[in-house]
C-alpha cells in the first residue's frame, strides 16, 4: 500500500471472523459441544436469561495455564478446565496477533437461526400439534398458502418433508404464524392457554428471524430483537417438552433395534412352525 509519505508499506489483513457451525468451533476453540465459544456461560444455562452476563473466555489464559503449570498441579489444572468447559490444550488461534479467539466467533443466520432456533422451534411446534391431533389440520392449511410476489409457496404438506434446509427454513418464517393461527382456532376451554402460549412463542420467534434479516440495524431494531428474544424464552415452556435429548434418541435407537430382532425371531418361529406342518402334510 502506498502511504501518505511516499513509501510503500506491506500490509497484511486481520483474521476478525470465523463463520462455521458449532461443532467446528468447539474443535477449533477446544470446548465442549455444549459450550459457549465466547464466553464462560455453563452448559446448564444455556437458553436461560439472554441478558445475563457471563465472563468473556480468555483463550491466552487458557494457553498460559496449560503450557506452564506445575506437574504438582495436574489435579487442580485438570479441575479448572473441566469447570470452564475446556479440553486441556493450545488454541489455534491463540498465537496470532493481534487476534483475539473470543472474539472470532460471529452469529450467522444460516447456523443460529435457520439451522438453530427457528429449526428446533419448529420441531417442538410438531410435537405440540401432535399431541393436540392437530397435525393433519396444520398440513390441510400449509397445502392451500395461496402464491405471492416473493412468497416461496411450499409445494408438499409439512409432513412429507423429509428434511430442511437453511433455505426453506427461512421461506416458511413469512406465513407459519397465519398457518398456526388457522390450525390452532376453536380451541376448547382446557387448550386455549396452551394454543395461546404457543402462537406467543412462535410469533417472537419468527419477528426475531424477520429482523435479523435487516441489512442494517437501528437501536431500536435491536431493542425489538431483544424483547422478542426474552418474549422466546419466557414463553418456550409450553413447547419444550417436545424436545429430543441425545439420551432419547439413543433410547428411541435401541427400542427400534429390540423390536427388529423380535419381529425376526417371529418370522422365523414362523417358517420353522409352517416347514413343520408342511412335513407332517
Amino acid at each position: 500500500m502506498d502511504c501518505a509519505n511516499g513509501k510503500t508499506a506491506l500490509c497484511f489483513p486481520i483474521l476478525s471472523a470465523w463463520i462455521a457451525d458449532h461443532a467446528e468451533h468447539a474443535a477449533l476453540h477446544r470446548i465442549g459441544s455444549k459450550s459457549c465459544p465466547k464466553c464462560e456461560v455453563p452448559c446448564k444455562e444455556l437458553g436461560g436469561n439472554p441478558l445475563k452476563m457471563y465472563e468473556t473466555r480468555d483463550y491466552i489464559l487458557y494457553s498460559e495455564k496449560a503450557l506452564r503449570h506445575d506437574p504438582a498441579e495436574v489435579a487442580g489444572i485438570a479441575e479448572y478446565f473441566h469447570q470452564v468447559d475446556m479440553k486441556i490444550g493450545n488454541n489455534v488461534f491463540a498465537g496470532l496477533d493481534p487476534v483475539n479467539p473470543a472474539n472470532l466467533y460471529k452469529p450467522d443466520l444460516l447456523h443460529n437461526i435457520s439451522l438453530g432456533l427457528f429449526k428446533y422451534g419448529m420441531e417442538w411446534v410438531e410435537g405440540f400439534l401432535k399431541k393436540h391431533k392437530r397435525q393433519q389440520a396444520f398440513d390441510n392449511v400449509w397445502k392451500e398458502i395461496p402464491p405471492y410476489p416473493g412468497l416461496s409457496v411450499p409445494k408438499k404438506a409439512y409432513r412429507q418433508v423429509t428434511e430442511w434446509q437453511g433455505k426453506e427454513m427461512r421461506n416458511v418464517s413469512p406465513y407459519i404464524s397465519a398457518v398456526l393461527v388457522s390450525t390452532l382456532r376453536n380451541p376448547d376451554s382446557f387448550q386455549y392457554h396452551d394454543f395461546k402460549s404457543t402462537l406467543n412463542c412462535v410469533s417472537a420467534l419468527v419477528n426475531l428471524s424477520l429482523m435479523t434479516q435487516y441489512r442494517s440495524d437501528t437501536p431500536d431494531t435491536l431493542v425489538y430483537m431483544e424483547r422478542y428474544l426474552q418474549t422466546f424464552h419466557r414463553t418456550k415452556d409450553i413447547v419444550l417438552e417436545f424436545r429430543t435429548s441425545k439420551a432419547t434418541h439413543t433410547e428411541a435407537s435401541l427400542q427400534d433395534r429390540d423390536l427388529g430382532e423380535l419381529m425376526a425371531n417371529q418370522c422365523a418361529n414362523e417358517a420353522r412352525h409352517n416347514s413343520a406342518a408342511k412335513h407332517r402334510r
